[in-house]
């Protein structure tokens, strides 16, 4: 009661009853933030960041290339830069290119990289511009793109959509993505529990030139530092004399000089007495007996042990400390630090958490594109060194002339075949990863958005290791709670929350002056001892020691006012850490972060007056920030705020406020209206489900399948979510409406019951597009393949029935109507196709086989359109867009937005169907035992607000946390003469009497997925048999049987049914009439055996074909298996 009396006790009645100030519009906030960070922003401005920025910092770090061979030759690198896209038409002719016309020709979306280069010819210094050296994919939507700046009209001319997110690839006509990865974050020390319990520290280093670890182990109670060049541990005191702190009491006062940290010192101090090493030289002579021997293949000068020690412990120990002329002294402290850590880990402290996202940073396609990039430079440069150093010895009359010798297609296809396969490989790093990369799946406009906003997770999917997979508390506001798979990658592949950005790397430059300037001080010109005093904190940059400070309270405010005026870059943090006593500035890329409305005495900054500016468009999100208004907050950073989620929670120590607490959600879950009705795990099953839906036309594009529902609408009942991406301008679905009954037993494990006479009008009606496709090459013996014409019957002077649709060129033509096994392009290839060889008789007129592209599906298919073009190779491409129309059967699978899928299981007449009193017949009937045991109130509160809504005419918000009230939604029921329970009298369709409940009635937004029956029925009787082992072919597409596994057989075992046995798994399956000699028990041939000369003895079989091959197989490798036979009337 105190804390109440001191915070409310001073005020009047009048005062306490007065409404607390609201922003009504902070939501506006979020389209402003949408326009220029967010969802697909992320990757755009990482990709920017490498195409302007990093891309120039590789070629600065490998400027220069020089030859052993000749001293005087150099040749240097000016500047690089990315063009735009193009696409070379003909010898040296470009044109720019957009990238639907990539996709359509199967090529890759990329842009020229020049270079400027200064090199030596000769005697004479040559400088050239702009020299292509390879082509560098471009991400759609970003600063190279065509797109970037246009207008929707523009966009239209372009054959774009305007609402299509961007941020992926083209590349060989596949729309690919990078999705973001998730990885510990470097250059921070680590310290946690192996499985024995011991405690560690580890350090992942990470800088442009070498990745390595550093781990920090402990052995009965000693300390030793473990790297994967020593080829053992070696006691830390030792490394401490070897980095030149010869004085034991000068490491105790580094370390701390409390007496638990001492006494647990102690034993190191002792060994290293023990190993008898007192001076920097013999530790580093210790080292140095212990390193690994690389093979040096530059073979350059030897070195003496004692410089290998110290150059190992100056470069790639902790390589991101730096060490300047072998000054070791941040690297000394560096080391201090992490051995006080593991040391009071041991104690009261706790290890830290992998899990936790302020340790994890994200790897977005800007990065990983530029790990790429550096290496393949580095092979270039390589390379040309390579053909320097063979090439300039031989004395020739002309002169060395590097450009002839700079190849385009390594670069080029290095970026292009990594980011077609996903598998992201470089040597230096000993990387090797595989599925970075996925195509962009285009079945409706959530699925592509929810694929941009993907993150993967570097953890094996096949260990059942809970924590990396549960929800972690930090993840609030960052990541989607919900949209996670289920199954075996479920929690290790999340999504992006909505207002969630990812930073890129900043400079640090001006950070460190501003810490200097605040009274940080330098680590270099203090003993060591004051890193364990109570009130001095350790400043730490990205992970590298700056320097302490006294008031750290003070430094911290003072970032902060700094940041907010504009002084420093937005997304640099400040955090402290009071348990390790630090202070964590980081401005580092892969953060998470996200705006926060700045509260100042228990108000918030942003005001009325500032929405209405913002409305009205003279202010925008920038302003907000540079204002001191809003300002973004990374995971670490957040710790140290307390942030209010609405205003009338606001206290006195509250330092932030939320914009709105809906954006904790990500895109697909976004979609759900009232989620906060729901059982959590329905939400995840809709995240699942929505990326299913069939949505939006996209009959401008021939993909290999596309869905799209005939009459989308938009959904009665939207949230703020689907207003911000605009889903509702692409929506994948159709308001049903639905009544809550039990009919005709049809329906029983969620199974719909559709209205005939609405699937007649159009509801659940979609289009399937397929495409065929072929090329017409030319072979380097000057043939090529043809297109012929169809193919006359002799009698009539008609093609063909196979040849029907084909036009006199060979290619069917559009509109014509093709059954299975028809002919789409009558293409015929030569049979030759490599050159002859020398002496052989060369035939003058080639041959020509035929290889039909014939068409395929249980259902017959349109012809939509036909492609004739070329690709990249100069050869013919010819696409055609195969469509297929089809209305809802039995078996297709339709679901809700509240993860209630269901099939249809049954189709009624209308007549037969039950109608309320205002003649209204449902087009769904749902059973009502979907409801209790899965608690999807959000449902039926979207049912009341929907109906609420089709009679006021308006739309409902079911946003999460908000939307319309059903207390509202009921009393707009009654105010039309309905009851506010949303049910309605009902009469009986079959019978014409009156159902004896009230009925639950109304509309509900129902989305048609992707699985239809008849892409998944499958049956046979004969058909295809595989060569080698003559048993049926498995799968669908290969028209194969179901095979009776290991499983059932032993059901019939069980069952004794053994004739059954012999018919499936014999008689069925590949039943083989052998001979067999019962003399020796070897496999005979028609009637002889070939081992005892004679037929006497030959019998003859029924075995399956596998077991015959087995024998077989068994005789190849000098293994005789003998069949014994014996009469059976014996």
């Amino acid at each position: 009661m105190d804390v109440l009396a001191e915070e409310f006790g001073n005020l009047t009645p009048e005062q306490l009853a007065a409404p607390i100030p609201t922003v009504e519009e902070k939501w506006r906030l979020l389209p402003a933030f949408l326009k220029v960070k967010g969802l697909v922003k992320q990757h755009i401005d990482s990709f920017n960041y490498f195409i302007n920025v990093e891309i120039k910092k590789i070629m600065k770090a490998n400027e220069k290339v020089t030859s052993d061979a000749d001293p005087m030759w150099y040749l240097k690198y000016l500047n690089i830069y990315v063009g735009l896209p193009d696409v070379e038409e003909s010898f040296n002719v470009t044109r720019p290119v957009s990238p639907h016309e990539c996709r359509l020709r199967d090529m890759t979306y990329s842009a020229p990289i020049t270079v400027d280069i200064e090199y030596t010819r000769g005697s004479q210094r040559i400088i050239r511009n702009a020299l292509p050296i390879g082509r560098m994919p471009i991400m759609l939507r970003s600063s190279n793109c065509v797109l970037t700046g246009k207008t929707p009209a523009e966009f239209a001319k372009l054959n774009e959509c305007p609402l299509d997110p961007g941020g992926y690839f083209i590349v060989k006509g596949v729309e690919k993505v990078i999705l973001i990865q998730e990885q510990l974050s470097k250059n921070r020390i680590i310290v946690e529990a192996d499985r024995k319990g011991a405690v560690g520290a580890s350090v992942t280093s990470s800088t442009h030139e070498k990745k390595s670890r550093t781990n920090m182990a402990v052995k009965q109670g000693r300390f030793y530092l473990r790297h994967n060049t020593l080829s053992e541990d070696i006691p830390i005191v030792i490394i401490f004399k070897a980095m030149g702190v010869e004085s034991d009491q000068e490491i105790v006062q580094m370390i701390g000089t409390e007496e638990h940290v001492m006494a647990a010192f102690g034993p190191s101090l002792e060994e290293c007495q023990k190993a008898q090493i007192f001076t920097q030289m013999q530790a580093l002579k210790y080292i140095g007996n212990k390193v690994r021997r690389q093979r040096m293949w530059g073979g350059g000068p030897k070195k003496t042990k004692i410089e290998e020690a110290r150059e190992l412990l100056a470069s790639t120990i902790l390589t991101h400390v730096p060490v300047k002329e072998f000054n070791f002294r941040a690297k000394c402290i560096y080391t201090a630090v992490m051995v006080r850590r593991v040391i009071l880990a041991q104690g009261d402290n706790k290890v830290d958490d992998r899990d936790y996202y302020g340790n994890k940073r994200l790897e977005l396609a800007g990065q990983l594109l530029s790990l790429l990039f550096e290496d393949l430079f580095k092979k270039f440069n390589s390379e040309m060194k390579k053909i320097a150093d063979q090439v300039i010895p031989k004395q020739r009359a002309a002169q060395f002339d590097v450009v002839k010798h700079m190849r385009q297609d390594q670069i080029t296809n290095g970026m292009v075949n990594a980011i077609s396969t996903g598998n992201w490989s470089l040597k230096r790093f000993k990387m090797d990863r595989q599925g970075v990369t996925q195509v962009l799946s285009r079945l409706s406009y959530i699925s592509a958005l929810g694929m941009m906003t993907r993150i993967s997770s570097q953890f094996e999917k096949t260990r059942k290791v809970s924590g990396p997979r549960s929800l972690q508390p930090s993840q609030w506001g960052m990541l989607c709670p919900s949209d996670t798979p289920e199954g075996e990658a479920c929690g290790l592949v999340k999504n992006l929350a909505l207002m969630t950005h990812i930073t890129t790397d900043m400079e640090d430059g001006p950070i460190v002056k501003l810490a200097s300037n605040l009274g940080v001080e330098d680590v270099n010109l203090l003993c060591g001892e004051e890193l364990s005093y109570p009130n001095v904190f350790l400043v730490f940059l990205n992970g590298n020691i700056l320097g302490v400070i006294r008031d750290h309270k003070k430094l911290v405010n003072t970032f902060r006012l700094m940041r907010r005026a504009g002084y420093i870059n937005e997304f640099v943090s400040i955090s402290t850490n009071l348990t390790d006593r630090c202070v964590y500035i980081s401005s580092d890329g892969g953060r998470l972060c996200r705006p926060y409305i700045i509260v100042k005495k228990q108000k918030p900054a942003v005001t009325n007056k500032h929405m209405e500016e913002l409305a009205q468009g003279y202010r925008n999100f920038e302003d907000f920030l540079h204002e001191s208004l809003v300002e973004y907050l990374d995971v670490n950073e957040e710790n140290d705020c307390n942030i209010a989620l609405y205003e009338h929670t606001i206290n006195k120590d509250t330092t932030h406020l939320e914009i709105e607490p809906f954006t904790l959600l990500g895109v697909c879950a976004g979609l759900i209206p009232y989620p906060h009705h729901n059982q959590s795990p329905r939400n995840t099953y809709q995240c699942a489900m929505g990326k299913q839906a069939m949505g939006y036309n996209q009959r401008n594009r021939i993909d290999t399948l596309m869905y799209l529902l005939a009459y989308p609408q938009k959904p009665m009942v939207k949230t703020k979510t689907i207003e911000l991406i605009e889903f509702e301008k692409l929506p994948a679905g159709q308001n049903a409406t639905v009544a809550v009954m039990s009919y005709s037993g049809y329906d029983i494990e969620d199974a719909l019951v559709l209205n005939k006479a609405s699937l007649d009008r159009g509801f659940g009606r979609c289009l399937v597009y397929k495409n065929a496709k072929c090329t017409l090459k030319r072979y380097t013996n000057q043939t090529f393949d043809k297109v012929m014409g169809p193919m006359l019957d002799a009698a009539t002077r008609k093609p063909i029935w196979r040849h029907e649709i084909l036009d006199a060129d060979g290619i069917c033509s559009p509109g014509e109507k093709v059954e299975n096994k028809q002919v789409l392009v009558n293409k015929s290839m030569p049979t030759v196709t490599q050159i002859p060889l020398e002496g052989s008789n060369v035939p003058q007129q080639p041959q020509y086989k035929d290889v039909p592209i014939t068409y395929k599906g249980a259902t017959d298919s349109y012809i939509e359109k036909v492609m004739i073009s070329s690709n990249a190779e100069d050869a013919f491409l010819i696409k055609m867009l195969l469509r297929q129309t089809r209305r809802p059967e039995i078996g297709d699978k339709f679901s809700s937005r509240h993860g209630q899928k269901g099939v249809c299981g049954l189709i009624v007449p209308q007549e037969d169907m039950p109608f309320c009193d205002s003649g209204i017949c449902p087009d769904i009937i749902m059973n009502p035992h979907g409801f209790p045991s899965r608690m999807t109130v959000g449902k039926l509160i979207e049912l009341l607000a929907g109906k609420a809504g089709v009679l006021d005419g308006r739309f409902h918000y079911g946003t999460a946390f908000g939307g319309s009230k059903v207390k509202d939604v009921c009393e707009d029921l009654v105010r039309h003469g309905y009851n506010y329970l949303g049910k309605d009298y009902v009469t009986s369709g079959i019978t014409g009497e009156p159902l004896e409940a009230y009925i639950y009635f109304g509309p509900v937004y129902y989305q048609k997925l992707k699985h239809m029956v008849l892409d998944k029925m499958h049956a046979r009787a004969r058909g295809p048999r595989a060569v080698l082992t003559r048993q049926p072919t498995e799968g669908r597409s290969r028209d194969g049987g179901l095979r009776l596994g290991e499983m059932e057989r032993d059901c019939l075992i069980g069952y004794g049914a053994s004739m059954l046995l012999l018919e499936r798994l014999m008689i069925s399956s590949d039943a083989f009439e052998v001979d067999v000699c019962g003399q020796c028990g070897l496999l005979g041939y028609s009637g002889w055996c070939h081992y005892c000369k004679s037929s006497c003895h030959v019998s003859s079989l029924r075995i399956p074909y596998a077991c015959k091959l087995l024998f077989q197989e068994l005789q190849s490798m000098n293994i005789i298996p003998r069949l014994k036979l014996s009469k059976y009337n014996e």
